[in-house]
């Protein structure tokens, strides 16, 4: 049995959907970040956390991860091809969207309020904007990013996507946001978005 701590309505998110994907039973301890109870198994005070067996895995990407190729799905394996593709979608999602709604986040109610720059946002938008442009391209044609399958990064994307619309991030590209709606109708994400309340 996994423990996902983290509220919902946060990157755990991610590994939540991954785990209702996977059909693993699982505990969820929706603790806010920085609060005790995220503290005492992540320093940082970020979420998720995953307990499992009693050792903590922190940062949603790498535990997203390695539940899928613990389990074998929603991922190709290590040393091939097709998982080189993945990880590069990975890091190219991370570093483009990602970043940005994380920078927003930041500059709008994380940081000490003297330390906001309320007029970041505006090149971030314009980064999140171009960055849209380079992943249509690189998007397969089936209908989920490497084509046929489902695979880590479109939990990310679909994530990234959800949060850009709370965000007020536009999606610009009509093929990115068909692929968004078609993603949050997932059964395993709309029993995940429910439990929000």
């Amino acid at each position: 049995m996994y423990t996902v701590i983290g509220k919902a309505n946060s990157r755990a998110t991610r590994v939540l959907w991954m785990l209702e994907e996977l059909g693993q039973p699982y505990e969820h301890v929706p603790a806010a970040p920085r609060s005790e109870g995220v503290i005492s198994f992540n320093p940082a005070g970020k979420v998720p956390v995953l307990i499992e067996d009693g050792t903590p895995i922190t940062d949603s990407t790498a535990i997203i991860q390695y539940l899928a190729d613990k389990h074998g799905t929603l991922t190709y394996p290590a040393g091939t091809l097709d998982r080189a593709r993945q990880d590069s979608l990975t890091q190219f999602l991370l570093d483009e969207f990602d970043a940005a709604l994380w920078m927003a986040a930041r500059h709008s109610f994380i940081l000490p309020e003297a330390l906001r720059q309320s007029s970041i946002k505006e090149s971030l938008i314009w980064e999140f904007t171009n960055s849209q442009k380079t992943l249509v391209h690189r998007m397969g044609e089936g209908p989920y990013l490497m084509g046929n399958k489902m695979t880590v990064p479109d939990i990310i994307l679909t994530h990234c996507g959800i949060w850009a619309k709370v965000a007020k991030f536009p999606i610009q590209e009509a093929r990115l946001g068909t692929y968004l709606d078609r993603m949050t109708a997932r059964p395993a994400l709309v029993k995940v978005i429910a439990s929000m309340g």
